[in-house]
C-alpha cells in the first residue's frame, strides 16, 4: 500500500486549506464576513472556483471553519491562563489580550451575527468549554449569599456542567462576567468610545473590580 502517497495528498490538501483560510481572514479585515467570496480567494490563489469548492462546499462551511478556530484558539487561550494558575482578574485580561491580538477574529464570533448564516452545535460546545473555566474558577470567588430570580431559573441548569451542575451563583456570576466583559471589550474595539477622553483600559479594570466585589 502507498501509504506515503495517501500522507503527501493529506499534506497537501492541509496546506490548501490553511492557505484558503488565511485568505478567507483577509478578506474578512477589509471586506467583512459578509462579502466572503470562494472566488474571490479562488483568484488570489491561482485556482478555479471549482478547484476551489473541492476544499469547501460553501461559504458557510468556511465561515464554520474560521468560526471553529477562532473559537478553539480562545478556549485554548483561557484554558492555558488557568492552567497556569491565572485568577479571574488574569483571566480577563488573557481574554482582552486574545481580542486585541485580532480584532476581526474577536468580531467573527462575538459580533453581529451573519445573516442566513447558523452555526452548528461542534462551535457552540467550544464555545461552553471557556464558560466552564469561569464557573470553575468562581470557587476562587466569595459567592452572593442571597439569591436572585435569575439564579432561581438558572437551578436545574446543566448545559455548561454536564452531570454535575454548578450552584446557580456561580452560574449567575459566570454570566455576568461574560456580558460585562464582552460589552467593554466590544464597545472598545468598535471604537465607540473614540472621542469621549477617558481610558478604557481604566474602565475595564474597573468593571472587573466591580465584579470581584460580588
Amino acid at each position: 500500500m502507498d501509504t506515503g502517497g495517501t500522507s503527501q495528498r493529506e499534506r497537501y490538501r492541509a496546506q490548501v486549506h490553511a492557505e484558503i483560510k488565511r485568505h478567507a481572514w483577509e478578506q474578512l479585515a477589509t471586506t467583512g464576513v459578509c462579502a466572503l467570496s470562494l472566488n474571490a480567494i479562488a483568484k488570489c490563489m491561482g485556482m478555479s472556483g471549482p478547484a476551489l469548492y473541492r476544499y469547501f462546499a460553501s461559504r458557510d462551511e468556511l465561515i464554520t471553519a474560521l468560526i471553529r478556530d477562532a473559537y478553539r484558539s480562545l478556549a485554548d487561550t483561557v484554558r492555558a491562563a488557568f492552567d497556569s494558575g491565572a485568577d479571574v482578574s488574569g483571566l480577563a485580561h488573557a481574554i482582552r489580550t486574545w481580542a486585541f491580538d485580532d480584532p476581526h477574529r474577536y468580531f467573527l464570533i462575538y459580533g453581529t451575527p451573519v445573516p442566513g448564516y447558523h452555526a452548528p452545535e461542534e462551535t457552540k460546545k467550544i464555545s461552553f468549554e471557556i464558560m466552564t473555566v469561569l464557573i470553575t474558577v468562581h470557587t476562587a470567588v466569595s459567592p452572593r449569599t442571597s439569591a436572585t430570580p435569575f439564579d432561581a431559573h438558572l437551578e436545574n441548569h446543566r448545559q455548561w456542567a454536564g452531570d454535575h451542575p454548578a450552584p446557580p451563583a456561580a452560574l449567575h456570576w459566570a454570566l455576568s462576567f461574560w456580558t460585562r466583559l464582552h460589552g467593554a471589550l466590544s464597545l472598545e474595539l468598535a471604537g465607540h468610545f473614540a472621542g469621549m477622553e477617558f481610558d478604557p483600559a481604566l474602565l475595564f479594570e474597573d468593571e472587573l473590580n466591580d465584579l470581584l466585589a460580588r
